[in-house]
């Protein structure tokens, strides 16, 4: 048995285990010692597992892990997390350049503990016949909008897993939101969200919240976009271009530190 140290963050409920990886003495592959850790009743219980390494080019790099134990696409909660708990290790001041699964991403921390991410430039959107709307910001999205009132209701699990799996999305899958549009300008856009990797509702998805702010802008909505989640909640950014695609797009909340320790593996 190995004791291995960890750290426990969270991203308005979307939750995470960081590892300090700088020394590459974790095994990438082990895939079920990643589920192992993930899992909410024999080890610690998170929605993914982050690697913080090293990189050349970069402040450092970011690999995520879905709760399946496989490395997964880009995590945009995740990122902000690995931001945070890159400061808290003292790799990283306020600002930083860091590499993740989709590419190079800058962020900052403001004066509050926000965390502020760039995210890659979004270009299209496709609508999907039946389904919604579709669109990928480091991670693939179905974007369903729903009748108001209709969410705290709404079976996530066993529709946004219909959905998934469905025809259109058999081979590689997709994430799927559920959104409800605000009956007021200064009240915030509601989005539940089935996780792909977590094959689950989480509590919140940073890409799925950017997807569905840019989304909601071909509804009216405008740049900042208000969002919650049931973890809490969160604000996009960013500039729309005449040709339908959006640049300086920025995630932005809390990302926090819940507890660290150590673990036998």
């Amino acid at each position: 048995m190995t004791p291995l140290t960890f750290h426990k963050y969270q991203g308005t409920g979307n939750d995470f285990v960081m590892l300090d990886d700088r020394a590459q003495q974790f095994d990438e592959h082990n895939n079920r010692l990643v589920r192992h850790l993930c899992d909410r009743r024999l080890g610690i219980g998170a929605d993914g597992l982050i690697l913080l390494r090293n990189h050349t080019e970069y402040d450092f790099e970011m690999v995520y892990f879905n709760a399946d134990g496989f490395v997964g696409s880009m995590c945009g909660n995740g990122g902000r997390c690995t931001v945070a708990f890159a400061k808290h290790l003292g790799v990283i001041q306020d600002k930083t350049r860091f590499l993740a699964a989709d590419g190079p991403h800058e962020a900052h921390v403001d004066a509050a503990g926000l965390v502020h991410l760039r995210m890659q430039d979004v270009h299209g959107q496709q609508e999907v016949e039946g389904q919604g709307i579709f669109l990928d910001t480091g991670s693939p999205h179905l974007i369903r909008f729903m009748p108001t009132s209709s969410l705290v209701d709404l079976n996530v699990f066993a529709e946004g897993r219909a959905i998934r799996y469905s025809e259109q999305f058999r081979d590689k899958g997709t994430n799927v939101n559920f959104v409800e549009t605000p009956v007021a300008a200064d009240q915030p856009w509601q989005v539940r969200t089935y996780e792909r990797g977590v094959e689950d509702e989480t509590m919140s998805c940073g890409t799925g919240v950017t997807a569905v702010a840019l989304a909601a802008s071909r509804r009216g909505a405008s740049s900042p976009v208000h969002l919650r989640t049931r973890g809490g909640d969160l604000h996009v950014t960013f500039d729309a271009k005449p040709d339908g695609s959006f640049t300086n797009v920025y995630l932005s909340g809390p990302a926090l530190r819940v507890f660290g320790g150590t673990i036998a593996v």
